[in-house]
Protein backbone atom coordinates (compact mmCIF):
# COMPACT_ATOMS: atom_id res chain seq x y z
CA UNK A 1 0.00 0.00 0.00
CA UNK A 2 1.33 3.59 -0.96
CA UNK A 3 0.96 6.13 1.55
CA UNK A 4 0.11 10.22 0.78
CA UNK A 5 -1.45 11.49 3.39
CA UNK A 6 1.60 12.71 4.15
CA UNK A 7 1.12 14.65 1.17
CA UNK A 8 -1.94 16.50 2.37
CA UNK A 9 -0.88 16.74 5.80
CA UNK A 10 -1.88 20.80 7.11
CA UNK A 11 0.70 23.38 7.54
CA UNK A 12 4.17 24.04 5.83
CA UNK A 13 4.57 20.72 4.39
CA UNK A 14 1.00 20.65 2.65
CA UNK A 15 2.72 24.22 1.34
CA UNK A 16 5.49 22.76 -0.08
CA UNK A 17 3.81 20.30 -1.92
CA UNK A 18 1.89 22.72 -3.48
CA UNK A 19 2.82 22.56 -7.66
CA UNK A 20 0.93 25.95 -8.53
CA UNK A 21 0.61 29.27 -6.81
CA UNK A 22 -0.73 32.42 -8.52
CA UNK A 23 0.95 35.94 -8.61
CA UNK A 24 0.45 39.41 -9.37
CA UNK A 25 1.68 39.15 -12.82
CA UNK A 26 -0.33 36.10 -13.78
CA UNK A 27 -3.52 38.51 -14.19
CA UNK A 28 -5.14 40.98 -16.27
CA UNK A 29 -7.95 43.35 -15.00
CA UNK A 30 -10.71 44.34 -16.93
CA UNK A 31 -12.23 47.85 -16.92
CA UNK A 32 -15.21 49.41 -18.16
CA UNK A 33 -14.79 53.36 -19.45
CA UNK A 34 -17.76 55.70 -19.84
CA UNK A 35 -17.88 59.18 -20.94
CA UNK A 36 -18.19 61.95 -18.56
CA UNK A 37 -15.94 62.86 -14.98
CA UNK A 38 -16.06 62.13 -11.60
CA UNK A 39 -18.46 59.02 -12.94
CA UNK A 40 -18.34 55.33 -10.75
CA UNK A 41 -21.39 53.65 -11.77
CA UNK A 42 -22.36 50.45 -9.76
CA UNK A 43 -23.42 47.68 -12.37
CA UNK A 44 -26.16 45.42 -10.92
CA UNK A 45 -24.86 42.15 -11.95
CA UNK A 46 -21.82 42.49 -10.67
CA UNK A 47 -20.91 43.14 -7.14
CA UNK A 48 -18.09 45.57 -6.44
CA UNK A 49 -17.67 46.35 -10.24
CA UNK A 50 -18.36 50.03 -11.10
CA UNK A 51 -18.47 51.94 -14.99
CA UNK A 52 -15.48 54.14 -14.58
CA UNK A 53 -14.89 57.48 -16.14
CA UNK A 54 -11.72 58.20 -17.49
CA UNK A 55 -10.47 60.47 -14.51
CA UNK A 56 -11.77 57.56 -11.90
CA UNK A 57 -9.88 54.88 -14.08
CA UNK A 58 -6.63 56.76 -13.88
CA UNK A 59 -7.63 56.52 -10.27
CA UNK A 60 -8.26 52.25 -10.71
CA UNK A 61 -4.79 51.61 -13.24
CA UNK A 62 -2.98 53.65 -10.22
CA UNK A 63 -4.64 51.33 -7.19
CA UNK A 64 -3.55 48.03 -9.08
CA UNK A 65 -0.73 48.89 -10.27
CA UNK A 66 0.43 49.43 -6.63
CA UNK A 67 -0.61 45.67 -6.34
CA UNK A 68 1.53 44.54 -8.93
CA UNK A 69 -1.24 44.44 -11.05
CA UNK A 70 0.25 45.70 -14.59
CA UNK A 71 -2.13 44.50 -17.03
CA UNK A 72 -5.56 45.96 -18.08
CA UNK A 73 -8.18 44.88 -20.64
CA UNK A 74 -10.39 48.36 -21.68
CA UNK A 75 -14.08 47.57 -22.93
CA UNK A 76 -15.87 51.38 -23.84
CA UNK A 77 -19.37 51.72 -22.83
CA UNK A 78 -21.06 54.39 -24.74
CA UNK A 79 -24.71 56.08 -24.29
CA UNK A 80 -27.72 54.64 -27.30
CA UNK A 81 -27.63 58.25 -28.79
CA UNK A 82 -24.03 57.60 -29.84
CA UNK A 83 -24.46 54.43 -31.37
CA UNK A 84 -25.24 53.44 -35.47
CA UNK A 85 -25.21 50.16 -37.01
CA UNK A 86 -21.87 50.54 -38.23
CA UNK A 87 -20.59 50.99 -34.79
CA UNK A 88 -18.45 53.94 -35.92
CA UNK A 89 -18.23 55.88 -32.77
CA UNK A 90 -15.83 52.54 -31.87
CA UNK A 91 -13.37 53.06 -34.24
CA UNK A 92 -12.59 56.59 -34.85
CA UNK A 93 -9.24 58.59 -33.79
CA UNK A 94 -11.17 60.07 -30.76
CA UNK A 95 -12.82 57.67 -29.66
CA UNK A 96 -14.25 56.34 -25.85
CA UNK A 97 -11.40 54.25 -25.38
CA UNK A 98 -8.17 55.75 -27.71
CA UNK A 99 -8.84 58.65 -25.37
CA UNK A 100 -8.55 56.21 -22.03
CA UNK A 101 -5.15 54.91 -23.90
CA UNK A 102 -3.45 57.73 -24.43
CA UNK A 103 -4.49 58.93 -20.65
CA UNK A 104 -3.94 55.88 -19.18
CA UNK A 105 -0.13 55.63 -20.88
CA UNK A 106 0.18 59.26 -20.24
CA UNK A 107 0.00 58.75 -16.43
CA UNK A 108 1.48 55.15 -15.92
CA UNK A 109 3.71 54.34 -19.00
CA UNK A 110 4.47 51.07 -17.43
CA UNK A 111 1.00 49.62 -17.67
CA UNK A 112 0.66 46.84 -20.36
CA UNK A 113 -2.82 48.49 -21.67
CA UNK A 114 -4.87 46.17 -24.06
CA UNK A 115 -7.97 46.82 -25.43
CA UNK A 116 -11.00 44.80 -27.09
CA UNK A 117 -11.59 45.25 -30.70
CA UNK A 118 -15.24 44.62 -31.53
CA UNK A 119 -18.38 46.54 -32.81
CA UNK A 120 -20.75 45.00 -30.02
CA UNK A 121 -20.35 48.12 -27.97
CA UNK A 122 -21.21 50.50 -30.47
CA UNK A 123 -23.48 48.81 -32.72
CA UNK A 124 -27.25 50.19 -32.43
CA UNK A 125 -28.12 46.13 -33.36
CA UNK A 126 -25.56 44.75 -30.20
CA UNK A 127 -24.02 42.40 -32.53
CA UNK A 128 -20.64 41.95 -33.40
CA UNK A 129 -20.47 42.94 -37.54
CA UNK A 130 -22.30 44.65 -40.01
CA UNK A 131 -25.37 43.32 -41.21
CA UNK A 132 -26.99 42.48 -43.61
CA UNK A 133 -30.52 41.31 -43.47
CA UNK A 134 -30.41 39.58 -39.77
CA UNK A 135 -27.19 37.95 -40.75
CA UNK A 136 -23.65 39.43 -39.83
CA UNK A 137 -20.98 39.59 -42.73
CA UNK A 138 -18.04 38.36 -41.48
CA UNK A 139 -15.84 39.93 -44.98
CA UNK A 140 -17.10 43.28 -44.66
CA UNK A 141 -16.37 43.41 -40.68
CA UNK A 142 -13.07 42.98 -41.43
CA UNK A 143 -11.71 46.08 -42.25
CA UNK A 144 -13.81 48.22 -39.57
CA UNK A 145 -12.34 45.65 -36.97
CA UNK A 146 -9.02 46.33 -38.11
CA UNK A 147 -9.70 50.12 -38.43
CA UNK A 148 -10.50 50.10 -34.79
CA UNK A 149 -7.15 48.20 -33.87
CA UNK A 150 -5.23 50.46 -35.53
CA UNK A 151 -6.47 53.35 -34.03
CA UNK A 152 -6.29 52.00 -30.37
CA UNK A 153 -2.78 51.38 -31.46
CA UNK A 154 -1.54 54.56 -32.55
CA UNK A 155 -3.37 55.87 -29.12
CA UNK A 156 -0.90 53.93 -27.04
CA UNK A 157 -2.39 49.97 -27.02
CA UNK A 158 0.06 47.86 -26.07
CA UNK A 159 -2.04 44.76 -27.51
CA UNK A 160 -5.41 44.64 -29.44
CA UNK A 161 -7.81 42.07 -28.71
CA UNK A 162 -10.41 41.20 -31.10
CA UNK A 163 -13.74 39.40 -29.92
CA UNK A 164 -15.84 39.94 -32.50
CA UNK A 165 -15.29 35.83 -33.60
CA UNK A 166 -14.99 36.70 -37.67
CA UNK A 167 -12.85 34.59 -39.97
CA UNK A 168 -9.59 35.92 -40.54
CA UNK A 169 -9.93 38.79 -37.87
CA UNK A 170 -6.25 37.94 -36.60
CA UNK A 171 -4.55 38.41 -40.07
CA UNK A 172 -6.55 41.33 -41.44
CA UNK A 173 -5.40 43.47 -38.12
CA UNK A 174 -1.87 42.01 -38.31
CA UNK A 175 -1.88 43.31 -42.24
CA UNK A 176 -3.08 47.09 -40.95
CA UNK A 177 -1.04 47.33 -38.40
CA UNK A 178 1.96 45.90 -39.91
CA UNK A 179 1.20 48.50 -43.21
CA UNK A 180 1.61 50.81 -40.62
CA UNK A 181 4.91 50.15 -39.35
CA UNK A 182 2.78 49.10 -35.98
CA UNK A 183 5.08 45.59 -35.83
CA UNK A 184 5.69 45.77 -31.92
CA UNK A 185 1.35 46.02 -31.43
CA UNK A 186 0.44 42.99 -30.05
CA UNK A 187 -2.32 40.68 -30.76
CA UNK A 188 -4.30 38.42 -28.36
CA UNK A 189 -6.82 36.25 -30.25
CA UNK A 190 -10.26 35.44 -28.66
CA UNK A 191 -9.64 32.18 -30.42
CA UNK A 192 -11.95 29.49 -28.71
CA UNK A 193 -14.56 31.79 -27.40
CA UNK A 194 -17.85 29.68 -26.75
CA UNK A 195 -21.33 30.91 -27.08
CA UNK A 196 -21.97 31.06 -23.46
CA UNK A 197 -24.99 31.81 -20.75
CA UNK A 198 -22.00 33.11 -18.86
CA UNK A 199 -21.59 36.20 -20.50
CA UNK A 200 -25.23 37.96 -19.42
CA UNK A 201 -23.44 40.23 -16.62
CA UNK A 202 -20.63 41.86 -19.38
CA UNK A 203 -23.67 42.43 -21.57
CA UNK A 204 -25.25 44.38 -18.91
CA UNK A 205 -22.04 46.02 -17.83
CA UNK A 206 -21.32 46.81 -21.30
CA UNK A 207 -24.81 47.50 -23.02
CA UNK A 208 -23.79 45.52 -25.41
CA UNK A 209 -26.71 43.02 -25.48
CA UNK A 210 -28.23 42.27 -29.00
CA UNK A 211 -31.69 43.63 -29.90
CA UNK A 212 -32.79 40.36 -31.83
CA UNK A 213 -31.40 36.95 -32.29
CA UNK A 214 -28.15 35.68 -30.42
CA UNK A 215 -24.69 35.33 -31.43
CA UNK A 216 -24.67 31.48 -31.81
CA UNK A 217 -24.00 32.60 -36.17
CA UNK A 218 -20.54 33.13 -34.80
CA UNK A 219 -19.21 32.16 -31.45
CA UNK A 220 -18.38 28.44 -30.96
CA UNK A 221 -20.82 25.40 -29.46
CA UNK A 222 -20.19 24.27 -26.46
CA UNK A 223 -20.61 20.97 -27.66
CA UNK A 224 -17.58 20.91 -29.75
CA UNK A 225 -13.96 19.65 -28.58
CA UNK A 226 -11.83 20.05 -31.44
CA UNK A 227 -13.04 23.15 -32.93
CA UNK A 228 -11.29 25.31 -30.64
CA UNK A 229 -7.97 23.90 -31.27
CA UNK A 230 -8.69 24.57 -34.99
CA UNK A 231 -9.71 27.89 -33.76
CA UNK A 232 -6.55 28.75 -31.93
CA UNK A 233 -4.46 27.22 -35.02
CA UNK A 234 -5.89 29.01 -36.99
CA UNK A 235 -4.93 32.31 -35.02
CA UNK A 236 -1.63 31.75 -34.07
CA UNK A 237 -1.14 31.02 -37.98
CA UNK A 238 -2.59 34.42 -38.81
CA UNK A 239 -0.20 36.07 -36.41
CA UNK A 240 -1.58 36.42 -32.91
CA UNK A 241 0.90 36.49 -29.92
CA UNK A 242 -1.52 35.38 -27.69
CA UNK A 243 -4.31 33.14 -27.98
CA UNK A 244 -7.57 32.67 -25.38
CA UNK A 245 -10.10 30.36 -23.90
CA UNK A 246 -13.14 31.89 -22.85
CA UNK A 247 -15.55 31.03 -20.37
CA UNK A 248 -12.84 29.56 -18.07
CA UNK A 249 -14.23 27.15 -15.47
CA UNK A 250 -16.26 25.35 -17.72
CA UNK A 251 -13.87 24.64 -20.71
CA UNK A 252 -10.37 23.92 -18.52
CA UNK A 253 -10.32 20.89 -20.26
CA UNK A 254 -9.66 23.51 -23.66
CA UNK A 255 -7.54 25.32 -21.75
CA UNK A 256 -5.78 21.96 -21.01
CA UNK A 257 -5.82 20.78 -25.08
CA UNK A 258 -4.51 24.43 -26.06
CA UNK A 259 -1.58 24.22 -23.63
CA UNK A 260 -0.42 20.98 -24.61
CA UNK A 261 -0.30 21.80 -28.12
CA UNK A 262 1.01 25.20 -28.49
CA UNK A 263 3.69 25.71 -26.21
CA UNK A 264 5.25 28.70 -27.98
CA UNK A 265 2.03 30.91 -27.92
CA UNK A 266 0.66 31.84 -24.13
CA UNK A 267 -2.54 30.96 -23.43
CA UNK A 268 -5.04 33.22 -21.66
CA UNK A 269 -7.99 32.19 -19.80
CA UNK A 270 -11.14 34.52 -19.33
CA UNK A 271 -12.76 33.97 -15.81
CA UNK A 272 -16.12 35.26 -17.62
CA UNK A 273 -18.40 37.99 -15.59
CA UNK A 274 -21.31 35.07 -15.18
CA UNK A 275 -18.27 33.20 -13.43
CA UNK A 276 -17.40 36.13 -10.95
CA UNK A 277 -20.46 36.73 -10.08
CA UNK A 278 -21.92 33.29 -9.25
CA UNK A 279 -18.70 32.92 -6.92
CA UNK A 280 -19.54 36.21 -5.38
CA UNK A 281 -23.23 36.12 -5.15
CA UNK A 282 -22.73 32.75 -3.65
CA UNK A 283 -20.36 33.86 -1.27
CA UNK A 284 -22.79 36.29 -0.08
CA UNK A 285 -25.42 34.02 0.52
CA UNK A 286 -22.99 32.13 3.38
CA UNK A 287 -22.79 28.98 0.90
CA UNK A 288 -18.95 29.25 1.12
CA UNK A 289 -15.91 31.22 1.95
CA UNK A 290 -15.30 33.84 -0.92
CA UNK A 291 -11.57 34.07 -0.49
CA UNK A 292 -11.17 30.45 -0.51
CA UNK A 293 -13.47 29.43 -3.47
CA UNK A 294 -11.91 31.73 -6.22
CA UNK A 295 -8.14 30.76 -4.87
CA UNK A 296 -9.72 27.42 -5.62
CA UNK A 297 -11.22 28.55 -8.83
CA UNK A 298 -8.22 30.56 -10.12
CA UNK A 299 -5.54 28.47 -9.26
CA UNK A 300 -7.35 25.37 -11.37
CA UNK A 301 -7.54 27.66 -14.09
CA UNK A 302 -4.11 28.20 -13.88
CA UNK A 303 -3.13 24.62 -13.54
CA UNK A 304 -5.17 23.56 -16.34
CA UNK A 305 -2.26 25.34 -18.25
CA UNK A 306 -3.18 29.18 -18.40
CA UNK A 307 -0.49 31.64 -18.57
CA UNK A 308 -2.87 34.42 -17.81
CA UNK A 309 -5.93 35.04 -16.30
CA UNK A 310 -8.35 37.85 -16.99
CA UNK A 311 -10.46 38.29 -13.86
CA UNK A 312 -12.57 40.90 -12.37
CA UNK A 313 -11.66 39.70 -9.02
CA UNK A 314 -7.67 39.94 -9.54
CA UNK A 315 -7.17 43.09 -7.18
CA UNK A 316 -9.24 41.23 -4.53
CA UNK A 317 -7.64 38.47 -4.83
CA UNK A 318 -4.00 40.01 -4.60
CA UNK A 319 -4.84 41.58 -1.52
CA UNK A 320 -5.60 38.91 0.08
CA UNK A 321 -1.88 37.23 -0.54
Amino acid sequence: MQRFRYLRASGELRDHYAEVSLAPGDFIYPCFVVEGRGAREPIASMPDIYRLSIDRLLDEVGSVLRLGIDKILLFGVIPPEKKDERGTAGFTRDSLVCRAVREVKQAYPEAFVITDVCLCEYTSHGHCGLLHGDDVENDATLPLLAEMALQHALAGADCVAPSAMMDGQVEAIRRRLDGEKLTKTRIMGYSAKYASSLYGPFRDAAASAPAFGDRKGYQMDYRTMFQGIQEIAADVEEGADYVMVKPALAYLDMIARASALFRDTPIVAYQVSGEYSMLRLGAAAGLFDERRIFHEALTAIKRAGAGLIISYYAPEFVRGL
